[in-house]
């Protein structure tokens, strides 16, 4: 597993870099990321189910239990609320037995920046919120290592990276509507040629007390995921690896997943679900 270069270490702050190494510890050594693994598998998994069965809709899971990956699989989806992937992760880890390891990049502006925000990343996903992604800056640099142990990871079988190609949470009106494409998933899975399962989700808000009472009391908004087939990318393969084509691969993939975004929406008009277009 690649290390970071020590240029690339010197673009992060004293605690941004103390954050980064234990969270860098946990999931390099196997011993670690396995028992890293098995909490989410077990504990992590069920909680997020009991906190949520009562809202949740979900269709093409069986595109999970069919799949039988040999080597890793990038997991691409919308964005809308910070606790997407929480949600995502249990309802994978439940269908897919092939899962040994995961990975969430995640913006270092809080998990990676706050004492706060490394005891959450403890606490809630046993430090899969990795590698960190800098947003300030010249510490912006650091991302080209995410970028490459990413694509590294992604390669070996039993991997799955959940990763946004929005980059950013989308808080338009339309949750329909997508944000632009990040550039960085192009260039993963160009260079790193994984599975890529997409998956479409609405319905989670972003107060965390606020979102598990209401499965509980029965006033939560319904909870509704997609999943989609494996997205066919020969054709981009045989492009050359260059922005042009890392762009032109991440916005092909916005665009599957606005595709994905008609089928939940369709989900919802056949469940008599809240319609949450404009």
């Amino acid at each position: 597993m690649l290390r970071p270069t020590p240029e690339q270490l010197a673009n992060l702050g004293r605690f941004e870099r103390v954050a980064f190494e234990i969270a860098d510890q946990v999931n390099r050594n196997p011993a670690l990321k396995t028992a890293s693994h098995a909490f989410l598998a077990s504990i992590g998994r069920t909680w997020v189910r009991v906190c949520t069965e009562k809202l949740l809709h979900v269709r093409g899971d069986e595109i999970l239990r069919e799949l039988d990956p040999d080597r890793g699989v990038f997991l691409v989806s919308n964005h809308r609320s910070f606790f997407d992937f929480y949600v995502i992760a249990s309802v994978l880890l439940r269908n897919a037995p092939w899962v040994s390891r995961l990975y969430f990049p995640v913006r270092s502006s809080f998990f990676y920046e706050q004492p706060l925000g490394v005891a959450v990343n403890a606490v809630m996903s046993a430090m899969a919120m990795y590698p960190p992604v800098m947003r300030e800056g010249p510490k912006r640099a650091f991302n080209q290592y995410t970028v490459d142990v990413i694509s590294e990871l992604v390669r070996e079988r039993g991997t799955v990276v959940g990763f946004h190609p929005e980059g950013t949470r989308g808080k338009g009106e339309n949750p329909y509507e997508l944000l632009p494409a990040n550039v960085g998933a192009g260039s993963i899975v160009h260079q790193a040629r994984p599975i890529v399962i997409p998956v479409f989700t609405l319905g989670l808000i972003n107060n965390f007390p606020k979102q598990i009472k209401s499965n509980f009391d029965g006033t939560g908004e319904p909870i509704t995921m997609v999943f989609g087939k494996p997205v066919d990318l020969d054709s981009f393969y045989e492009m050359p690896g260059r922005l042009r084509t890392y762009k032109a691969l991440a916005e092909h993939l916005r665009d599957v997943l606005t595709e994905l975004g008609q089928q939940e929406r369709a989900m919802r008009e056949e469940l008599g679900l809240p319609r949450l277009a404009p």
